[in-house]
């Protein structure tokens, strides 16, 4: 039922990159999609951005991130300096319309799993680790993957 209601909500979410234009899951139709909510004083979030970056690397076709800042903490000037001082491949993007706060029951990092057909694989509080979480999110890409 939970996992029901948070697909509901990611399928009609709409979020905000750093230039100003929607983002919503339909735009990586055909791609394993991670959407990470996170924020720059969130070290469990940022440990496991470089294993993310590689997975990225492996599987340019098959692979999305979108990192969703909350914006709690965070001001967009933040979240724009953090892209400046790292070179990630992610969608970045703002919680302007507080998707976070409609699925997120106990905090960061949380994670959420999407098929390339839009529907939830699975969604997650916390984090294994740089080498738990890569693992983990390669057996998903793998196992969902379209080709």
């Amino acid at each position: 039922e939970e996992n029901a209601r948070i697909e509901s909500v990611i399928q009609r979410a709409t979020f905000q990159d750093v230039e100003g234009n929607d983002v919503t899951i339909s735009d990586f139709s055909g791609k394993v999609v991670l959407i990470d909510f996170w924020e720059t004083w969130c070290g469990p979030c940022l440990q496991v951005f470089p294993a993310m970056d590689s997975l990225k690397t492996e599987y340019p076709d098959d692979f999305e991130v979108l990192t969703v800042n909350l914006i709690d903490a965070d001001t967009k000037a933040d979240v724009e300096q953090f892209i400046a001082d790292n070179e990630y491949d992610f969608v970045f993007s703002m919680d302007i319309n507080a998707i976070g706060d409609e699925i997120i029951t106990l905090g960061i990092p949380f994670k959420v799993f999407i098929d390339p057909n839009g529907f939830l694989i699975k969604a997650e509080l916390g984090s294994a680790g740089t080498q738990g979480d890569y693992e983990m999110a390669k057996v998903i890409i793998e196992d969902n993957k379209r080709s």
